[in-house]
């Protein structure tokens, strides 16, 4: 028995689990403790009612993360974001994979037992630089699907490259080729970026023998596996007709399946592309700030030195960037305030640039080792300085990254949703605008069941009648559905739908809603980072500062090193709305309160200073 233990533990390839183990450790250490801005509220509704996220819906990702919510610890959201976390290590090993088989064949000397240690040690770091990737990390901290589909792509690749192998060796091996379809379709319940690498994959299967494209039969087999895949989406409309708690899009019919899958729901005005904008486009696809200038070098290096021998997967390497950026740059042709969604896309471009790092790494560490006698390979000196070379690049990436990428005190958006719920009387509304503004409470209300008396109302969607259809004791009988609401600008669908609720229940919405629109025909009385509506427009309401007593503030004072574009907009939020109440106060004479309320403006958001002292010295006060 012990022997056979032995036996068992000398097959494992430490390596191999190492390229996961570390990236999950470093990914626990670092991971977001709840719910978090952007989408993230929205996913774990989702995925915790097991319904339907944003268009195109996310059914794999969503049927992913559910069995994770049952793990007996953590709130629902750091369940789900271990979820993530998971799907970025085992990405990781998407990489280790690619760089041990692209590398079988190759030696870094004669001494094979050394030559078999190092590939691996080079696999393994190349599979740490992706792990510790800026985007890669990004997404691992919190519920995100672009990991999932990075290593659904490594896995399609892998397959390739196995059916390639047996192609050149004389035998038909079509099953890697029809799994790699079957992959293809079910990541598209992933993220549809995946239509992307479709060129760079059928590129290594036709590069092997142009001929294959006359095989019809195999040709049908594969799609027929790729819509087997692409069954996952059946999810939506299935789940659809039970009203699950998030149901984005209702998309029980084949007109609305269509309309939630294609995007419909986002007509986006593309911008007048000027050359700074086209850069910016571009440039969201940035191997240097992802893997540093000496990463780019290494890419390079492994590029050319590679392209002889592994030429079609370079190319399909090269094919795949080209087809990335012409969609993403040249088709989406993003706003400059939105250029950063589309980072995220590019994960699986990631991948495999980690790859051609790792052949890289490979070439360098040879042409050195070429230079010494054989002798000298044992030597431990030379296996202490290969294995520091190696080293370098993942762990100066970790370190570049490691600040901006620790969420684990990130509290804000569950802060920022709790102070918003917990200071709202009982069965009030509350309007809201902007997605992350409105996810968190979402995910809140649904999933931790907080504050269930509350109606949470997202205007932008008020000109969906399946958005309506979710709230039926609201909008059943509602002047709303007697209008062509998608012809509607949303501020007009709102204020006809204050207009019905404010005769019967406390109205409130949120600073962005306060910010958006012109309330002119109301009164509002700030409530913290919230505002009551009141029927008469012209009286100034006094704002009630006793609802500061009730917040919580953490990370609001500069202890938490990371801060993303909503998170930084949210600390701003606070500060604004201490500015404004203090204004309010200084206006009608209560100075020493105003005061304390500036000060406290102040220190959230020194950069607010410069406007505070102005307004400060409008009332003649230092």
């Amino acid at each position: 028995m012990q022997r056979a233990y032995a036996d068992a533990l000398k097959r494992v390839d430490f390596f191999a689990v190492s390229a996961v183990i570390i990236p999950m450790v470093v990914y626990l250490l670092t991971l977001a403790p709840s719910v978090t801005f952007f989408d993230s509220g929205e996913f774990l509704t989702a995925i915790y009612s097991l319904g339907s996220a944003h268009s195109p819906g996310y059914p794999l990702f969503i049927n992913y993360a559910k069995p994770f919510t049952y793990l007996p610890f953590g709130n629902i959201a750091f369940r789900v974001n271990i979820a993530t976390a998971f799907s970025a290590a085992i990405a990781c090993y998407g990489v280790y994979l690619l760089v041990s088989h692209l590398l079988e064949g190759e030696e870094l000397a004669e001494d094979k037992a050394f030559s078999d240690f190092f590939k691996r040690a080079i696999s393994l770091c190349a599979a740490l630089s992706f792990a510790f990737s800026a985007r890669l990390w990004l997404q691992s901290n919190h519920d995100k699907p672009y990991p999932l589909i990075a290593f659904l792509a490594a896995m399609v690749f892998y397959l390739l490259l196995l059916w390639r192998d047996k192609y050149r060796q004389g035998e038909e091996r079509p099953a890697y080729v029809y799994l790699g379809a079957f992959l293809c379709g079910l990541a598209f319940g992933a993220h549809q970026t995946m239509v992307l690498l479709l060129p760079s994959c059928a590129f290594l299967i036709l590069s092997m023998d142009w001929r294959l494209v006359s095989r019809v039969k195999e040709i049908v087999i594969a799609v027929a596996f790729a819509l087997l895949g692409f069954s996952v989406h059946l999810h939506l409309p299935i789940r659809a007709t039970q009203n699950p708690l998030l149901n984005w899009g209702d998309p029980k019919t084949l007109t609305q399946f269509l309309w939630h899958f294609l995007r419909k729901g986002y007509p986006v005005d593309k911008p007048n592309r000027d050359l700074s904008l086209l850069w910016a486009q571009v440039n969201a696809f940035n191997i240097p700030f992802e893997f540093t200038w000496v990463g780019l070098a290494l890419l390079l290096i492994g590029i050319v030195a590679f392209l002889r021998k592994r030429r079609d997967e370079v190319l399909a390497y090269l094919i795949g960037v080209v087809f990335f950026l012409l969609v993403i740059v040249g088709y989406f042709n993003a706003l400059p305030d939105l250029i950063f969604l589309t980072e995220e896309f590019f994960t699986p471009l990631y991948l495999l640039s980690a790859v051609f790092i790792g052949l890289g790494m490979f070439f360098l560490l040879k042409k050195a080792l070429d230079t010494l006698a054989a002798e000298k390979l044992r030597a431990l000196p030379v296996k202490v300085i290969a294995g520091f070379f190696l080293l370098a690049l993942p762990v100066t990436v970790c370190a570049l990254h490691y600040v901006e990428n620790d969420q684990h005190e990130n509290y804000i958006a569950y802060d920022y949703a709790t102070n918003t719920l917990r200071t709202l009387p009982q069965g009030a509304v509350l309007y809201t605008w902007g997605d992350s503004g409105a996810f968190p409470l979402w995910y809140l209300q649904g999933v931790e069941k907080m504050r269930e008396d509350l109606d949470l109302l997202h205007t932008p969607h008020l000109v969906f009648a399946w958005y309506l259809d979710s709230f039926p004791h609201l909008f059943r009988y509602s002047m709303l559905r007697a209008l062509p609401l998608e012809t509607q600008p949303p501020e007009n669908v709102l204020k006809l739908s204050i207009a019905e609720q404010i005769e019967r229940r406390p109205v409130f919405i949120d600073f962005s809603t306060r910010y958006s629109i012109q309330f002119d025909e109301f009164s509002l009385r700030q409530k913290g980072i919230c505002y009551q509506l009141e029927k008469d427009g012209r009286t100034l309401l006094l704002p009630d500062i006793s609802v500061w007593s009730l917040y919580n503030g953490r990370g609001l004072s500069g202890e938490m090193f990371f801060r993303d574009l909503d998170t930084g907009k949210a600390i701003l939020i606070y500060s604004n709305s201490h500015m404004e109440a203090g204004e309010t106060l200084l206006r009608v004479g209560r100075t020493r309160e105003g005061v304390e309320e500036m000060r406290t403006a102040a220190r959230i958001a020194p950069e607010m200073n410069g406007q505070i002292v102005r307004i400060l010295s409008g009332y003649g006060i230092r």
